[in-house]
């Protein structure tokens, strides 16, 4: 099979064992939210267009960052909680009448998550060449805290809908100001006349991980097979390179899915 090529015949004939650094993960978890009447924030330069508009329609959005707190549960030793915020970088379409063309108008979205997952305990501190001597760390020992990951996949724009007032009681939260500049101003959360209010479909998998020493066999040091190509600043030469995009031509069928296109192959 083309994953066994370029490994030994036997996977116990490896030519020795070594010990490797590397973060093991203690817990994981996945979820699939659908996040529902989220609001969407705009600079104020933008809230007029919104105040203004008749209806809404769901454009895209994407994940801008996301925050992540990691606190240790008390009295649940080993055990802590994930706190997370998602920002949203979230495009409507407005519509104005029923002659006028849609405009779209970005803003932000922030979505709170919690999960408790299990890490373990550890006590030790990391030091390690390169610190600064005149910056010690001086915060006395305290234990070594696992590190909480996420990972999300493209979120899924489902609706969205324009209401006169607040729709529903808000969390206050403040938008970090790196944020606030992608959309050249701050973002005020407090009601306005109109209010966008979407609803995204989220994936997403939670791991918490520790760095450990390892057992493992090793069969031979990565040596590279393939040589290094040098590009060439002609660009006719590389769209040359690039191979004719049959699949967008001629869409696949749900009969040559790898699946059967039954949505289950793994």
């Amino acid at each position: 099979m083309p994953e066994n090529e370029g490994m030994p015949a036997s996977r116990d004939c490896f030519n020795e064992t070594v010990c490797i650094d590397a973060m093991r993960i203690y817990d994981s978890c996945s979820d699939k939210d659908c996040v529902e009447d989220i609001r969407v924030l705009f600079p104020a330069a933008r809230q007029p267009m919104i105040d203004g508009a008749t209806n809404v329609r769901m454009k895209d959005v994407s994940v801008i960052t996301v925050y992540i707190d990691l606190q240790p549960i008390p009295f649940n030793k080993g055990f802590y909680s994930v706190d997370m915020t998602f920002f949203f970088d979230v495009t409507v379409e407005l519509f104005g009448g029923p002659a006028a063309c849609p405009v779209p108008v970005s803003g932000v979205s922030v979505f709170n998550k919690k999960v408790v997952l299990y890490g373990s305990e550890g006590s030790v501190k990391l030091f390690s060449s390169g610190q600064c001597p005149e910056e010690p760390d001086l915060s006395g020992g305290e234990r070594a805290l696992p590190k909480a990951t996420v990972q999300v996949a493209e979120p899924v724009a489902l609706s969205a809908k324009l209401c006169g007032g607040p729709c529903r009681s808000e969390p206050y939260c403040r938008i970090p100001d790196c944020i606030c500049q992608r959309y050249g101003g701050e973002l005020d959360p407090s009601p306005q006349r109109n209010n966008v209010y979407v609803t995204i479909g989220l994936f997403t998998i939670v791991q918490i991980v520790r760095s450990v020493q390892m057992l493992i066999p090793a069969y031979d040091f990565c040596v590279p097979e393939k040589e290094c190509v040098t590009s060439s600043d002609n660009p006719c030469e590389l769209f040359r390179r690039i191979d004719f995009p049959l699949n967008e031509f001629f869409p696949p069928r749900a009969g040559d899915q790898p699946d059967g296109g039954c949505g289950c192959g793994r």
